[in-house]
C-alpha cells in the first residue's frame, strides 16, 4: 500500500494507533500511551520555548529505504523548509533532529532501525527519549553526550510535576 493511500484512507483515520509502512508496503501500527503523549508534548513546548515553533513538528512522515517511518518528534532548519515546504503527505529526506519516544511496544531492534533509516536519509541527529524521560542523542557516528544542534535540550524530561 502506498503512503497516499494510508493517508487517505477513512477507515484508518481515526486509529488509536501511530502507522507507518514496511518495506513492503504493508501497514504497522503501534499503540500510543498517555505517557508517550505527554513525552511528545513537553519535548515540542521546549522547542517553542525556544523560539523554535515554525520548524518543530509531531508524526513527521518520513520515506525511507523500508517504507515510511513516523517519527514521533522532528525538528527542521530554515534551509529544509524551503527545500521542502511544509505541505508534505511524507518527506523524501529526514529532518535534521528525529526524535522517537520510547514505548513498551517498542524494541531495541526497531529503535536501532529507525536511527539507521533517519541517518540514512539525511538526519543529522537522532534523539532517543527512553520510557523513564531520560534523553540519550546520536549523530551518524554514535552517541553523545548532549545534542551538538541543541546543547541546551535537557538531558531528561520530567512529567512528574504539574
Amino acid at each position: 500500500m502506498e503512503w497516499e493511500e494510508v493517508v487517505k484512507d477513512p477507515n484508518l483515520k481515526d486509529l488509536p494507533f501511530k502507522i507507518e509502512t514496511n518495506e513492503w508496503g504493508k501497514i504497522t501500527m503501534a499503540p500510543a500511551s498517555d505517557t508517550h503523549g505527554i513525552y511528545q508534548t513537553r519535548i515540542i513546548g521546549w522547542f517553542v520555548r525556544h523560539g523554535e515553533e515554525d520548524r518543530v513538528s509531531s508524526e513527521c512522515p518520513i520515506q525511507t529505504s523500508k517504507g515510511v517511518r513516523v517519527a514521533d518528534v522532528a525538528w527542521r532548519s530554515r534551509a529544509f523548509l524551503k527545500k521542502h515546504g511544509i505541505r508534505n503527505l511524507k518527506l523524501p529526506e529526514s529532518p535534521e533532529v528525529v526524535v522517537e519516544i520510547e514505548s513498551p511496544s517498542n524494541s531495541a531492534a526497531e529503535l536501532e532501525e529507525k536511527r539507521f533509516l533517519y541517518f540514512e536519509k539525511g538526519a543529522k541527529e537522532f534523539w532517543l527519549c527512553n520510557e523513564d524521560g531520560s534523553m540519550r542523542f546520536f549523530n551518524p557516528q554514535g552517541e553523545l553526550g548532549r545534542s551538538e544542534l541543541f546543547g541546551e535540550f535537557p538531558e531528561r524530561i520530567e512529567i512528574d510535576s504539574v
